[in-house]
This record gives C-alpha cells, sequence and structure tokens, in this order.
C-alpha cells in the first residue's frame, strides 16, 4: 500500500571475537528480519540497536578473546547509555565474575555485570546437552508466550546461586531470573533492564528460541 508506514528493521551486530560457531545466530536473527553484522568495530557495536555476545567452549578463554577486541568496555559503554545487550551460552556466563572451569593460560575474570560464580554442574552426566524446561518468574518480556516450551543448552558449568537481591525503591527494577535444572538448579536466563542473557541456544531452540530472540528484538 503507498504511503504504510513500516517498522525499521533493528540492525544488530554479533560481537566477532574469535568464538566458534556464531553463524547460526546470525542467520536466526536475518531470519527474523534483523539487519545484522558480525564484526568487532568499535563504532558499529557501539551505533547498533543490539549487540549480541556469543561464546562456546571455555570460560576464560572467551575472556580472552573478549578483551583482545575491547568487549569489556564495549558492554559496559553500552549498558551505561541504556543499549540492549544480549549474551548466549557462554556469553551469559561471562556476565558474571568469575567461573571455577580449568583454564590453558591465565584465570580470567568476567564482566562482573552480576555477582556469581560459574561452577561445574553436580550431575553425574555432563555436558548438560539437549533439550530442558525452564522455570520463567512473572513479568519475563523475553520468554512471552513460550514460558512452557524447552530450550537447547549445551554447557558443564553454571550459576547455580543468585545473590543479586536490590531492596527498598530498587526492589520494583530487581532483575528477572529464570532458571532449570540438571543435578542442581542453575541460572538459565537473566533479564536485567538493557542487558539480557541466556544459558541455552536460543538459536537452535526451534521455534521457541525463534520467539524469544523475536522478543528481544522488540525491546530495540
Amino acid at each position: 500500500m503507498i504511503g504504510a508506514h513500516r517498522t525499521p528493521r533493528p540492525r544488530v551486530v554479533v560481537l566477532d571475537y574469535g568464538s566458534g560457531n556464531v553463524r547460526s545466530a546470525v542467520r536466526m536473527l536475518e531470519r527474523l528480519g534483523a539487519r545484522v553484522e558480525l564484526t568487532a568495530d568499535r563504532t558499529i557495536c557501539l551505533e547498533a540497536d543490539g549487540l549480541v555476545v556469543p561464546g562456546v567452549g571455555n570460560f576464560h578463554a572467551c575472556m580472552t578473546g573478549l578483551r583482545a577486541v575491547d568487549g569489556p568496555a564495549l558492554v559496559d559503554v553500552r549498558l551505561a547509555g541504556g543499549r540492549p545487550v544480549l549474551g548466549i551460552c557462554v556469553g551469559h556466563q561471562v556476565m558474571f565474575e568469575s567461573s571455577t572451569e580449568p583454564s590453558v593460560g591465565p584465570a580470567q575474570e568476567g564482566l562482573g555485570e552480576w555477582p556469581g560464580v560459574v561452577d561445574r554442574l553436580p550431575a553425574q552426566v555432563v555436558p548438560h546437552m539437549g533439550w530442558n524446561t525452564v522455570q520463567v518468574p512473572d513479568g519475563s518480556r523475553l520468554f512471552d508466550g513460550v514460558q512452557d516450551e524447552r530450550f537447547y543448552f549445551v554447557h558443564s558449568y553454571a550459576v547455580q546461586e543468585w545473590t543479586l537481591r536490590p531492596q527498598g525503591p530498587f526492589e520494583r527494577v530487581a532483575p528477572l531470573v529464570t532458571w532449570s535444572e540438571h543435578g542442581a538448579r542453575f541460572v538459565a536466563a537473566v533479564e536485567n533492564g538493557p542487558l539480557s542473557a541466556t544459558q541455552f541456544h536460543p538459536e537452535k531452540s526451534g521455534d521457541a528460541g525463534a520467539q524469544l530472540l523475536r522478543n528481544w528484538l522488540g525491546t530495540l
């Protein structure tokens, strides 16, 4: 229809810092209508509507890669300006303070956006690989419409205790924490203002993961 208003396609950067297997995230976001670029260019990362921090493999190796492209500063500057960031898998883990995962090189601290330690899951079988349910808190925007769905996990380490509990006037903006379980209860996702993160892979979680990413894109 001539003159019809079209919603602009959001510009999303998937941060390119050497973490493998990020093409599936790029393809899924493109399929959902986003304009996606895989880059670590500072200007592009800061100007994009949304920044995705992926991550597979070792926590410390991912942090080394992030620091090599000034990733911690990129995340900090975006969050200070209220600009959305989404962490996925190890990109979720690095938002916390540290990890007990062994390191080939020097151990690396996490970004420290949230307090918490990424510990090995006390399960008989690790990695936790496959589909699992999640326990979603009321008010979640990320999981709108997919609260009862299963998501795809591949990990051996996770945050198993959440200690950030704002009180008083800050209680109404407390982070929303979604949980799952494999040997122990662990943090499956967090929504905290402009910063969201999932331990599972939404880009590999079929229709449910696509809807979750669509929900995130709707916040940009």
